[in-house]
């Protein structure tokens, strides 16, 4: 019931979308500003920071709700992109505000070779700017950051097409590591 609740939000949302200001800022880190550690438990219970992960490219995607079907596409064209992903030199993480026990089941059931990170304090997505709320459930915004090794935005994808969103990924990783090397 909880699901459908949401579902039915979310739809709703679509439908009746909120004031838009074009001369807003987005809020949340920037390309070129750092990215907010955050300490966080993945699916297993394990701790991870973004601290830890200096030294390596990290892509950190937001997605709204374990199970629906937005975000069953998106982890699932992360998952068959972990392969090139990692070859590039990037550790992926899942975030949204869903317990550890949900993305545990959502891991298991969809084989997700990656970390969902479960924000269910809602600290690391109001801390990256993509916190929302509509009629009183609040949920991640779908936006994706990738962060250089010296945790760095490097990239902010807002209102990502999860169908797409890994490829963009792979694209841009490539084309910023060509450029630091030359």
């Amino acid at each position: 019931m909880k699901h459908l609740t949401f579902l039915f939000a979310l739809l709703l949302a679509a439908i009746v979308p909120g004031p838009v200001q074009a001369d807003e800022t987005p809020a949340g880190p920037q390309a070129g500003q750092a990215a907010p550690d955050f300490r966080l438990q993945d699916q297993k219970g394990d701790w991870h920071t973004l601290a830890a992960e200096r030294g390596k490219w990290v892509v950190l995607y937001f997605y709204p709700k374990d199970f629906t079907p937005g975000c069953t596409t998106e982890v699932c064209a992360f998952r068959d992109d972990i392969v090139a992903l990692r070859k590039a030199g990037a550790d992926v993480f899942g975030v949204s505000l869903d317990d550890v026990k949900s993305h545990a089941e959502f891991a298991e059931k969809y084989h997700v070779p990656f970390r969902l990170l479960s924000d269910a304090d809602q600290s690391t997505a109001k801390a990256y700017g993509v916190l929302t709320s509509k009629l009183g459930l609040s949920y991640a915004r779908r936006e994706t950051f990738l962060i250089d090794p010296q945790g760095v935005v490097a990239k902010r994808y807002p209102n990502v097409d999860p169908k797409e969103n890994s490829k963009q990924v792979l694209a841009d990783l490539a084309a910023l590591q060509k450029k630091d090397a030359g």
